[in-house]
């Protein structure tokens, strides 16, 4: 970004604080914010379960096509070089082998724009694919086999033979500190915020922690692996993929192979789990360059390893909290700084300091995040970047600095709660934080936590277990992403179809918006359709950021505007609405209605019959989310946890788990509650057990696969209940925040409180193993 840039940046922030709430979005409430008889709210099933159960939900790897041939990769096994020599005559010699491309015989290409670096922007990385020989990482792809079947496209990948001529490389984190760090920033805006002087505050403090809290690297492990379908139609690209961004898709690949953006059509009708690892990376480019050099049709499907070699995951951090506080627990002073680690060919730092922004009340603020580069893959959005790791370490330390004051951690927390956004000093949207807590310490029976650690204990099955009790704060941001647009077709018969370039990942997209558009066409939710997952619908939509549900009821919310317009033209004398303009009427009962005169009724079947249409179309965009500037918007959450420590063997086990959340209005309940309860079992796995293993000598993952890096199963996930304030956001399309990320914040710090409250022990490098907790 230039300094023009910057300028006209700050310039638009400044007006979009200081304008009145009208010429806001959210100015004037959605409709749908106070409604309460309608299907918002009320529970239903996914509108694809169906065709999940039965198998009839194709994904990305599922898409049949004629002389369809299978990829497989070959990988780089040192961090940074070249190739001095590949052999390949043994895999083009193997049974069914098609083709193996390298970068001897790929076609030119250009590097794919970096995610962040443009508006569609996708691209994990900003490097050459197949163009040279260098090596950037260990891992990285240097041959691909195309074969007919992917028994022979896997056999013959591992008779790829290559020598490398080795390049000094960084890849540990002494080296990559001591060759210097660099300011981060996230999303253009740089991480580093200051107000008065929290080291001279914390000096004085009498009361103060100062502590560093580590996190390591993890890995993507959802449950579908990356997979593309691709082919070449002529001049035109098709892309069946697992994405979580079908628009960016589009554009990046356009960038990547010299063409228009309209010759690339990229689909993703159904994806399992993203997570933000579900983006741009290498294989789809090669996929779609060994299928123009074949002439057939190519899947590439991602073996788990192949995940770990070729998409990136969350980089470790390393974070000081220090926090001083008055006798009576009233923060004077709260620092969050540390180190992040990144590759050179990304812009994607873990920005763990965005939670100490908006949390808590302090008389003084030091904020930053600093960057040092590894010759590694390059790192990316995993769910709830930032605030994920970054609560573990600010939650922590609320929770060392109550035991200093022989405070309860949860009345601390109520004590530092902020009138307004304590760095911004905008007010926040909506903020029920405060009744979560209470609600939720009232249901998991926080008064009867012992406030003196290793002072419980239970005897199960001959064994003595120690136990404690936890909390803490969850946050995630409110965003909503430029570019949003919707297309409503309503139909004589009543029917309403919406069609957007959104993304159903599993987390009940489609049913969410069948619900929206429902109530705000007054129809039932089973006269709605909406169809996603395509480039060639309207908007440019990220499902990333928790922000997909604000930008297509946005999105929705302006196509109603322009399709109720366009009805209200075909109401001619004989309609009971002439005349009538489009803020003078409401949605209800499959019509419109006058809102000072409910009995001026039409319904929109009579409408287009009158008028002889069968079908009324109408599209509408977004505008700019410059909400975001005027309020603080977020969704908060209060996480408690009973966890036990084995006494004999120091084995850590969680055994109860609450969420009480604060995140506006909750669309579907039950899609909701899967959400959520989703994330807090990540949250377990990054708290006590997920840990990607990096060999600092060679820069090699060395645990690429589920039997190695472990996640939670179903033995490890105890009991979770899940509560919310169901508080309407006036000022957030439906009253509603999203809750994708929410779940994974604050769980670790509550499962780390938890145990310290169990046996004495505080963890301050994650995962929490029983190594950690012995002696």
């Amino acid at each position: 970004m230039n300094i023009v840039q910057e300028t006209a940046q700050k310039v638009m922030k400044k007006v979009a604080e200081l304008a009145p709430d009208a010429w806001v979005p959210g100015g004037t409430p959605d409709p749908l914010v106070e409604r309460r008889d309608g299907a918002i709210g009320t529970p239903r099933a996914r509108v694809d379960g169906a065709d999940k159960v039965k198998g009839q939900a194709r994904f990305a790897a599922e898409i049949p096509l004629e002389r369809m041939v299978y990829a497989a990769l070959a990988y780089a096994t040192v961090p940074k070089g070249r190739i001095a020599s590949l052999d390949t005559a043994a895999a083009e010699g193997a049974p069914g082998v098609v083709l193996v491309m390298s970068h001897r015989n790929a076609p030119k290409m250009k590097p794919v724009p970096m995610f962040l670096t443009k508006p569609k922007a996708a691209g994990g990385d900003n490097l050459p694919v197949f163009q040279d020989d260098a090596v950037h990482w260990n891992g990285q792809p240097i041959a691909l086999v195309l074969a007919e079947t992917q028994e022979q496209a896997d056999h013959a990948a591992s008779l790829v033979d290559a020598a490398y001529e080795a390049a000094p490389a960084v890849t540990s984190l002494a080296a990559a500190r001591a060759q210097g760090t660099e300011p981060g920033s996230f999303q253009g805006e740089p991480l580093k915020l200051e107000i008065g002087d929290a080291e001279a505050a914390l000096a004085a403090a009498p009361y103060r922690v100062d502590a560093v809290y580590r996190t390591p690297r993890y890995n993507h492990n959802a449950i579908e692996p990356h997979a593309a379908t691709v082919f070449w139609d002529g001049d035109m690209l098709r892309l069946h993929d697992a994405t979580q961004a079908v628009a960016h898709t589009a554009w990046s690949m356009a960038q990547a192979f010299g063409i228009e953006e309209e010759q690339v059509h990229v689909t993703s009708p159904f994806v399992g789990g993203g997570f933000g690892g579900k983006a741009l990376w290498q294989h789809q480019v090669l996929a779609a360059a060994a299928s123009k050099l074949a002439g057939r049709p190519v899947r590439i499907m991602l073996s788990r390893e192949g995940v770990y070699r070729v998409v990136g995951g969350r980089t470790l951090t390393e974070q000081r909290v220090a926090i001083g506080a008055r006798a009576d627990g009233r923060f004077e002073a709260l620092i969050h700084t540390g180190l992040s680690i990144m590759s050179p060919n990304n812009a994607m730092p873990e920005p763990f300091v965005m939670p100490a922004r908006c949390t808590y009340a302090a008389g003084s603020f030091k904020l930053d995040v600093e960057t040092a580069q590894m010759d590694m893959l390059a790192n990316t959005f995993m769910r709830a970047p930032g605030e994920a790791v970054g609560t573990f370490a600010l939650e922590s330390a609320v929770d060392e600095l109550a035991t200093q004051l022989g405070a309860d951690p949860v009345e601390l927390r109520v004590r530092n709660e902020p009138s307004k956004d304590p760095t911004t000093g905008t007010p926040f949207s909506s903020r029920h934080l405060v009744e979560a807590y209470r609600a939720g310490a009232e249901r998991f029976g926080w008064k009867e936590r012992a406030a003196r650690p290793g002072t419980r204990t239970v005897v199960e099955d001959g064994e003595e277990w120690l136990v404690g009790v936890g909390c803490a704060t969850a946050t995630y941001p409110y965003y909503r992403m430029p570019g949003g647009a919707a297309r409503i077709t309503l139909h004589r018969d009543g029917r309403a179809h919406v069609d957007v370039a959104a993304h159903e990942m599993g987390m009940g997209t489609a049913t969410t918006h069948v619900i929206v558009v429902a109530d705000r066409l007054g129809l039932a939710p089973e006269q709605v359709s909406v169809a996603y997952g395509d480039s060639s619908l309207p908007g440019v939509i990220l499902a990333g950021g928790s922000q997909q549900t604000a930008s297509v009821g946005m999105s929705v919310m302006a196509a109603h505007r322009e399709l109720v317009a366009e009805l209200l033209k075909l109401a001619d004398k004989g309609s009971p609405l002439h005349g009538l303009k489009p803020d003078q009427v409401r949605a209800r009962d499959g019509g419109l209605a006058g809102i000072d005169d409910p009995q001026r009724f039409d319904s929109y079947t009579a409408l287009l019959a009158r008028a002889g249409r069968d079908e009324l179309a109408a599209e509408g965009s977004a505008p700019p989310p410059l909400e975001t500037q005027h309020w603080s918007m977020h969704s908060f959450g209060a996480i408690f946890c009973e966890a036990r420590v084995n006494a004999v063997t120091g084995e850590p086990r969680v055994t109860r788990l609450l969420g009480s959340y604060d995140c506006g209005r909750i669309i579907n309940p039950k899609t909701a509650t899967s959400q959520f309860r989703g994330g807090m079992i990540m949250g377990m796995g990054m708290a006590l057990m997920e840990e990607t293993q990096f060999d600092e000598r060679n820069g090699r993952i060395m645990n690429p696969s589920l039997a190695e890096y472990h996640v939670p199963v179903h033995l490890d996930v105890p009991e979770i209940e899940v509560l919310w304030t169901d508080i309407p956001d006036p000022h957030a399309p439906m009253g509603a925040h999203g809750i994708g990320e929410i779940g994974i914040t604050g769980t670790a710090a509550a499962i780390a409180n938890a145990i310290y409250n169990a046996c004495g022990k505080r963890v301050r490098d994650l995962p929490i193993t029983l190594d950690k907790l012995m002696g």
